[in-house]
């Protein structure tokens, strides 16, 4: 369908013209009616196939042909502050003509944005895109009224379930009005989500888009590797692989992306950083630099496997496996795009076999695995269930030392700490 056939008001059509959208894709096509209808939704799809502009656009042209003028009109929960700070802006382009206000709600910033924040929820703004713990926080001061809002909307509702945040949620719900069209929206379908879904939604229309598979293009690698020698394997990659000129690396933690650039860069390679502890113009000047070739090397956290459309990225390196087995599939789609081939590296240490599996699972395919260049500490399993593996070296010892200098791999399980959430 083309946008000019889902009765539009004229101003959302001005701003989607300005930005050369024309066709809906498929998630669009099926979500936005039943939501122009009011209905509620329960929507399976994954992030890259239009579904923020599939909640977005019947929502803005509601407020548009149909002003709150009494108070907060819609709240959107996403689980993490990028992805808030993301639909923000995908919605400020959207309503550029339109006369709807919103603002952006999540923690990590000084007292002057709560207070900015404040001061919106008294004054009303249209739209509200938070996290549930820094909105329940304004709820429970007590200034913040939700007796206006008609609409509720649940971004990546497994990830939130996933990060323990389905209490926080139910307290934001209890203070909405029941009369409300709720829309839910997930990258996947578990039992939970189903249960979740049926306290929150009346009869709901059921969306279901498959989730893509990676592309073909991709060469898929993996190698099992103690965390103690996954920067020495990054450096040999780098280095045996010369024809790799743009190289996407993904580390699970802040402290795994500062750490391992740093190296890199000691290494004498242009390597930049992205993470979340960045501000915006910051995460903006290093991106830019990857783009241009400046810096051909960049880590990052997961702010960067949604959303980013770069051409020429040769290798995506998976230093941590990623938590989900559809972010698998987003961060390697950063490579072999526009029919380009591809390369894609994962590292699975002890802890990370059984998710590994689950992502094979998602894709139908066995991933191959290379063995490590000696000296590199990599992971044993015990034949029987439960016992620990040790670590051996890529050269046949046992318990060899990291071109870190330092700790015996094979002493270390999974390594260490449970990684903190970025």
């Amino acid at each position: 369908m083309k946008f000019s056939e889902f009765g539009f008001e004229p101003e959302l059509l001005e701003g989607l013209d300005a930005m050369g959208f024309e066709t809906a894709t498929p998630v669009q096509e099926q979500a936005i009616p039943p939501i122009m209808e009011n209905r509620d939704v329960l929507a399976c799809a994954q992030t890259g196939t239009g579904k923020t502009a599939a909640f977005l656009l019947p929502i803005l042209n509601r407020l548009t042909k149909d002003p709150n003028e009494e108070g907060v009109d819609t709240i959107i929960i996403e689980p993490t502050r990028e992805l808030a700070m993301q639909v923000d802006q995908q919605l400020e382009a959207l309503s550029y003509f339109t006369p709807v206000s919103s603002i952006a709600i999540y923690g990590g910033r000084d007292g002057h944005a709560m207070e900015q924040e404040k001061r919106a929820l008294k004054r009303g703004a249209a739209i509200i895109v938070c996290t549930p713990g820094r909105f329940k926080s304004h709820l429970d001061m007590g200034y913040a009224k939700m007796d206006t809002v008609r609409h509720l909307i649940l971004d990546e509702a497994d990830r939130m379930l996933d990060m323990g945040f389905a209490p926080d949620i139910m307290h934001i719900v209890n203070k909405l009005p029941r009369e409300r069209q709720t829309l839910l929206f997930s990258a996947t379908m578990p039992g939970q989500i189903r249960t979740f879904a049926k306290q929150l939604l009346r009869n709901p229309a059921e969306i279901n888009i498959a989730i893509s598979k990676p592309a073909e293009k991709i060469l898929q690698l993996a190698y099992e590797v103690e965390n103690s020698s996954k920067i020495a394997l990054t450096e040999k990659i780098l280095e045996t692989n010369k024809r790799l000129e743009r190289v996407l690396i993904f580390a699970g933690t802040k402290k795994n992306v500062r750490e391992l650039a740093a190296s890199l860069n000691k290494r004498g390679m242009d390597v930049g950083a992205i993470h979340s502890d960045l501000t915006q113009d910051e995460r903006e000047a290093q991106l830019q630099a990857f783009k241009s070739g400046a810096k051909p090397i960049i880590v990052a956290t997961d702010v960067l496997s949604r959303g980013i459309d770069i051409k020429g990225i040769d290798a995506v390196i998976n230093f941590d496996v990623p938590g989900d087995a559809e972010d698998y599939v987003h961060r390697i789609g950063r490579t072999a795009r526009a029919d380009a081939a591809g390369m894609a590296f994962t590292f699975i240490n002890r802890k990370d076999r059984g998710r590994f599996k689950r992502i094979e699972d998602l894709i139908e395919r066995r991933v191959q695995r290379l063995p490590l260049p000696p000296g590199l500490a990599t992971v044993e399993y015990a034949s029987s269930g439960g016992g620990k593996g040790r670590g051996r070296s890529g050269g046949g010892k046992g318990r060899g030392r990291s071109s870190r200098g330092g700790k015996k791999g094979g002493k270390r399980g999974g390594g260490g700490r449970r990684p903190k959430k970025d």
